[in-house]
């Protein structure tokens, strides 16, 4: 390969005994669409067989985001045109890329500062290292577009610790820095201003000295509450856990989950559980197909108008509210049978 390889909005190369690769579209926050994720497979296929590199590093580029997210502005408009082909080549091919970094046989290390979110997420946390600053923000808000946490966090998300994974992926919480370590979404913390000694050495093949960075401490303060509350066996009775306890932190859950999708909130804690007892390739294999009949459903293309396309923060979502969710629809989004 050459030592740099530049595809518009996707860099990548060798530098030292590192793989680099740049996500490359600032102005969108590094936002994925179908070019980046192609020219993002094409670049693993030849660092992971490149005999020279050692490892990999993924970063964003602008300094605001590491990625955040897809491009479902994209999505929704394929959609609205009925465009089924192009909604499943780009989920197709976006988990691909996931499992072949969780399969990717080097370590890859992902430098995360500023945003990273939905498919930032995707291409950071099926890999061995995830290198946080107190500038990242880490968060699967896809309730709130009418979707779901996808890009394999239904493997990751149940095996995080007690009630973690539901409460992120229910309420879309962001997490700060050394937060995201504490919940199980990062490996390690690092300050920006050493981000730049951190990189030489990882460029150099030193991967020691990722020791000396601090990794995984105590579980955050909300701990008990999440598990107490977010642990419930449905999404009705973590509201009433939440309402229950009545602290502002509690409070703030419920009002968000209030604020997004009632459907997209029932798909969430129904795949979740379904993930617990599926491999990565199985959950993949889960929301891919989810993703046909997800798209389609009334609050995707509202959620995504409401949050990304008019910007007005006023989704009419379909049934309106939690009490009016019928199981029996949400198990037919999953492709089950009466």
């Amino acid at each position: 390969m050459s030592d740099a390889t530049v595809d518009a909005t996707v860099i990548w190369g060798r530098t030292g005994a590192a793989g680099t690769i740049l996500m490359n579209r600032p102005r969108a926050l590094n936002a994925l669409d179908q070019g980046m994720i192609v020219a993002m497979s094409r670049a693993l296929t030849e660092l992971r067989d490149d005999p020279a590199v050692s490892l990999v590093l993924l970063e964003g580029a602008g300094g605001r985001a590491f990625c955040a997210g897809g491009d479902v502005r994209a999505i929704r408009q394929a959609a609205l045109d009925g465009d089924t082909a192009t909604i499943d080549g780009f989920f197709g091919a976006e988990y691909a890329l996931n499992r072949a970094i969780a399969e990717f046989p080097k370590p890859w290390i992902s430098l995360i500062d500023g945003v990273c979110m939905g498919g930032g997420i995707g291409v950071s946390i099926h890999g061995s290292h995830r290198i946080v600053t107190e500038h990242a923000l880490l968060a699967m808000p896809e309730t709130a577009i009418g979707f779901f946490p996808d890009v394999g966090t239904s493997y990751v998300l149940p095996r995080l610790k007690g009630a973690t994974g539901a409460w992120l992926g229910l309420t879309g919480a962001r997490l700060e820095g050394a937060a995201a370590v504490e919940a199980g979404l990062a490996t390690h913390a690092v300050a920006r201003a050493d981000l730049p000694g951190l990189r030489a050495a990882l460029v150099a093949g030193d991967l020691g000295a990722l020791d000396a960075l601090p990794g995984r401490g105590p579980r955050m303060a909300q701990a008990p509450a999440i598990d107490r509350c977010f642990g419930q066996p449905d999404v009705p009775d973590i509201l009433a856990a939440l309402e229950a306890d009545a602290s502002d932190w509690a409070l703030a859950q419920a009002k968000a989950m209030r604020r997004v999708s009632p459907t997209a909130l029932f798909v969430t804690l129904e795949l979740l559980r379904r993930g617990m007892a599926l491999d990565l390739p199985g959950c993949l294999a889960m929301e891919r197909a989810l993703t046909r009949r997800v798209t389609l459903h009334p609050d995707f293309i509202e959620g995504v108008r409401a949050v990304l396309v008019d910007k007005d923060n006023a989704p009419r979502w379909s049934p309106p509210t939690i009490a009016a969710v019928d199981m029996a629809a949400i198990r037919a989004l999953f492709g089950d049978t009466a």
